[in-house]
């Protein structure tokens, strides 16, 4: 049976880092991030605000392919609202996957440069579960 996990956490809270810790255990384990869709063919990261919402889309759409398949799978977004996690829950259903959400906790800096206030906004509308 594949297995979806989601890992949720703010900017800098080492989802990147624990989903690369379980893949690390299980080489079979598919990695998947938003922040993926913006990475180039040199490995070069460019984020297009404008893009956001086909990222999240591609995510989803590549999470669905590889449980389809059973595969199992770890997704590390913010995922700080419950809608946001809803295409996942739906995912893991309709293909009978086991989930598991962890959250990510640590306070690094963003790799990704998102700015303190933009931290703050989001913490503000995090939605536990």
């Amino acid at each position: 049976m594949a297995k979806l996990t989601l890992i949720r956490g703010l900017p800098g809270s080492g989802k990147t880092t624990m989903a690369l810790a379980m893949v690390e255990v299980d080489h079979m384990l598919e990695h998947l991030e938003a922040d993926q869709y913006f990475v180039d063919a040199s490995g070069n990261y460019k984020f297009e605000p404008s893009e956001v919402e086909d990222a999240h889309q591609w995510c989803q759409n590549l999470a669905e392919f590889h449980i389809s398949r059973g595969t199992s799978v770890v997704v590390a977004n913010t995922l700080t609202r419950k809608w946001e996690m809803a295409p996942y829950l739906k995912i893991a259903k309709e293909h009978g996957a086991e989930l598991e959400i962890l959250e990510a906790k640590g306070n690094y800096e963003s790799i990704h440069g998102v700015p303190k206030e933009t931290i703050e906004r989001m913490r503000s509308r995090w939605e536990e579960v």
